[in-house]
């Protein structure tokens, strides 16, 4: 067990990719088990690991958020949320986050909307009158509302390894993910004036609102679709994804001809390259996550866990604890599927829901997306925009401390995660 956790902190120091580390820290692993005659094991847990039909959702829903994001959609969608909330005092922060809510809908991913926003609503803010950094931080704080809003591919590995309802998952994600944004435009309306943070001349207009409501009806249809299809149970998640792809050519290439062969060749190379990467963390993780398994390491920790404390109340804040210090270090995704199995049957062993637990790992986790070390969203948004990770983080951190209250009530309240999926039958 030393040589295994040895090899994976020394590989991940020195800057391997997460993917060839988890693969190496199993092969380590198995090799220490049982010698040679064990790597036959390899392949098979490396395929086995991604032998779920749902995972193919995943390249779908990636591929629909790229389309939709390359027609012009993406700014309709800004567009109508300006129309909404821009005139407050702060606007076009409170519609950042409006937007990120929207366009979370569409991809489901809090890079893609931290990489569109960043080229096309940081600039825009700069000019109006916010600060870099500032500008930066709202766009951060929005985009991590994309893997709780469905579709969210971390609810589609989590519900597919550990044989939780996918549908159930996206209903569980619709309030916590409003709750985000709404906390982060309580924060910004709160701070607007002590900030002097630029307001928009134009007030509220019923005419602009329509107008604008209009353009981006398109967008805006697609999520309400994918959702109504899946929760509904007219088609499984990748059916719904792959209808997804459909609609979204569909308007790129026929109502808007925004889109090119050039265009769509770039789409499912990024799609592809993408896809690939997930799905290499998945299946090296499955080899790493068989050897935890043999080795009865997630029964260890479970029970160390009980040892500490009987009360489930405590041990939802060890778990929240040991998310969120992981998630400083280590790519979600990797994250996910190395803790889910350790932390899903802690979880049901207190008594708490499948369908509530799995969303605290996954909103625990997309949390770290915008804490620095490895916070994606971050290294997106400082890449795009040439702006400093240490100014962004400064301005970030209020934004910050106001999600980690949602997700603190989201743990503890369960009606917060389960109220749409019990008025469904998802839970």
């Amino acid at each position: 067990m030393a040589i295994v956790a040895s090899v994976f902190f020394i590989f991940l120091l020195l800057g391997m990719p997460v993917g060839i580390v988890l693969g190496v820290a199993g092969l380590v692993g198995i090799l220490d088990m049982g010698g040679g005659h064990m790597l036959s094991m390899v392949p098979d847990r490396l395929f086995s690991g991604l032998n779920l039909f749902p995972f193919l959702a995943m390249p779908f829903f990636i591929l629909a958020g790229e389309i939709m994001n390359r027609s012009g959609l993406t700014m309709n969608l800004v567009n109508f949320a300006q129309a909404l909330v821009g005139w407050l005092r702060g606007g076009m922060a409170h519609s950042n986050m409006l937007a990120s809510v929207m366009f979370a809908g569409l991809t489901g991913s809090a890079t893609a909307d931290a990489a569109a926003f960043g080229n096309t609503l940081v600039p825009a803010m700069k000019k109006a009158g916010y600060t870099g950094p500032y500008a930066c931080a709202v766009t951060a704080a929005g985009s991590i509302i994309g893997p709780i809003i469905p579709p969210s591919t971390l609810a589609i590995i989590y519900g597919s390894l550990m044989g939780v309802s996918i549908a159930g998952l996206f209903a569980a994600g619709i309030i916590p993910g409003l709750l985000l944004c709404l906390v982060c435009m309580c924060l910004i309306a709160a701070t607007a004036r002590r900030l002097n943070l630029p307001k928009d001349d134009r007030g509220p207009s019923l005419s602009r609102i329509l107008r604008e409501f209009k353009y981006s009806i398109l967008a805006l249809v697609l999520p309400v679709f994918i959702m109504g299809a899946i929760l509904t149970g007219i088609t499984t998640p990748t059916e719904a994804a792959a209808l997804a792809v459909f609609y979204a050519l569909f308007v790129g290439c026929v109502i808007y001809r925004s889109i090119s062969i050039k265009d769509l060749y770039e789409m499912l190379a990024r799609t592809a390259v993408l896809t690939g990467i997930i799905f290499l963390i998945i299946a090296s993780a499955s080899i790493l996550g068989w050897w935890m398994t043999f080795n009865q390491i997630p029964q260890l920790i479970a029970d160390y866990f009980l040892t500490v404390s009987d009360n489930p109340a405590v041990i939802v804040a060890m778990i929240l604890a040991l998310l969120l210090l992981v998630g400083l270090f280590m790519d979600i995704n990797a994250a996910l599927i190395i803790l889910a199995p350790v932390l899903a049957p802690l979880s049901v062993a207190i008594g708490l829901e499948p369908v509530h637990a799995g969303m605290i790992i996954i909103l625990a986790l997309t949390l770290s997306l915008m804490t620095p070390p490895v916070g994606a969203c971050l290294f997106v948004l400082a890449s795009v925009t040439g702006e400093k990770i240490e100014a962004i983080t400064k301005s970030l951190w209020p934004f910050i401390l106001v999600q980690l209250l949602v997700l603190i009530a989201t743990a503890y309240w369960q009606p917060i995660t389960l109220f749409i999926p019990r008025l469904l039958g998802l839970a």
